[in-house]
């Protein structure tokens, strides 16, 4: 490993420091800079003269920022002349953006994509995309990983039994299936509208969940909305309560006060490909360092990524899988 240099920007240095403990090597400095007309400088503090780097920096608040360290940090491994740049992205939040979905609007996903392409990224790692149609976006090689059996591997430690899978919406139904199969429960879905970046309705429930414990899997938490009507109509339908799972545990404005005021909410389990949230000592916080980790290797030796997740791969679940629940 030792062709192999690692580097973090300011967004998550704490998860690079873990991936760098579980490859056995050194997290190299980066100097990032402020000059005083606010541009930004980045600075490899290490000799990557044709080395693997691997850039580390989810894209989290402040998103802008830390996408313009990341795109220097690239740049700067590039004109060092380093022989392969992977951008190790654990929340690529402009996923979202993925679609011209009104008049006139922009598609994040895309221009992000080749910005990072311009700059000189050879690769991108990456961890469960909002939308899996971004990895096409990318005019390079784009490795998506999944935290589905982390998260499983949580819940398998603790009393299963009378519980349901629910995910928040039909278009997360595949997960939620494939998060069932591992934990060897049903699975139900709630059928969303969303009529705001903070407002959803959701009109019903597909699935019994009727005096179960419900286990609510979602990619990706931002401000709670979802997850606190999924719950309400989850009491109205008679659920007992919910365990809420999630892999971008983003939880931003007033989310965590809305989710910890919720008592039909016993628990509340992300992984840490954002800094956790300061303030919420219940949160539970599994780690996906091991998975980054190992995905470098494999990367850097040239093996199959994606044989990783055979087992738990949402991509692996045959379509029949999904018959009758809709």
């Amino acid at each position: 490993m030792k062709d192999i240099v690692v580097f973090s920007g300011s967004a998550h240095k704490e998860l690079a420091e873990e991936i760098c403990d579980h490859l056995d090597i050194n997290l190299s400095d980066a100097k990032i800079s402020r000059f005083s007309n606010d541009c930004l400088q980045a600075q490899l503090m290490v000799n990557v003269r044709h080395r693997d780097v691997y850039l580390v920096q989810p894209l989290t608040p402040p998103t802008q920022e830390h996408l313009m360290e990341l795109l220097l940090m690239i740049d700067a491994a590039r004109r060092a002349s380093a022989s392969q740049i992977t951008a190790v992205i654990p929340h690529y939040s402009y996923a979202r953006s993925d679609k011209k979905d009104a008049s006139r609007i922009s598609v994040g996903g895309k221009l992000v994509a080749d910005l990072l392409v311009t700059a000189g990224v050879s690769r991108v790692l990456t961890m469960q995309l909002h939308a899996p149609q971004v990895q096409a976006f990318f005019d390079v090689p784009v490795d998506q990983l999944t935290a589905l059996g982390v998260l499983a591997d949580y819940f398998l430690q603790s009393d299963l039994e009378n519980s349901v899978v629910v995910s928040p919406d039909l278009g997360n139904a595949k997960n939620a299936t494939q998060f069932s199969r591992l934990l060897g429960l049903q699975v139900a879905a709630g059928s969303k509208r969303r009529l705001g970046d903070d407002k959803v309705v959701i009109d019903n429930i597909v699935g019994d969940v009727e005096g179960k414990h419900a286990i609510v899997l979602d990619d990706e938490i931002a401000t709670g909305g979802s997850i606190i009507a999924l719950c309400r109509r989850l009491k109205d339908f008679g659920a007992l309560d919910a365990r809420v799972a999630c892999t971008h545990g983003l939880f931003s404005g007033k989310a965590v006060a809305k989710m910890r005021a919720e008592s039909f909410i016993k628990e509340v389990i992300t992984t840490d490909t954002l800094p956790a949230p300061l303030h919420w000592p219940e949160l539970q916080v599994q780690t996906v360092a091991p998975l980054f980790a190992e995905a470098i290797e494999r990367i850097h030796k040239g093996r199959s990524v994606s044989k990783m997740f055979k087992d738990v791969d949402p991509t692996f679940a045959p379509p029949e899988d999904l018959e009758g629940l809709f």
